[in-house]
């Protein structure tokens, strides 16, 4: 599963979230974080983590 970057980087400013508190959060780690950012492709269930921990739907985080 493919996250948009820009997708997730402008929801995590918008709710003053740094990349460690994300994976802290999230139950992630940071370097997991980093890669998901920087485009690189993760599983489901961190797609749906990561969504979960921004209380956003899933869809508004992934490539269209």
């Amino acid at each position: 599963m493919r996250i948009n970057r820009i997708k997730l980087v402008t929801e995590m400013a918008r709710q003053g979230i740094t990349q460690l508190q994300l994976a802290e959060q999230s139950g992630l780690s940071r370097t997991t974080i980093s890669g998901v950012q920087n485009g690189r492709s993760c599983s489901n269930v961190t797609a749906i983590k990561i969504a979960d921990t921004l209380k956003v739907p899933i869809e508004s985080l992934l490539e269209n």
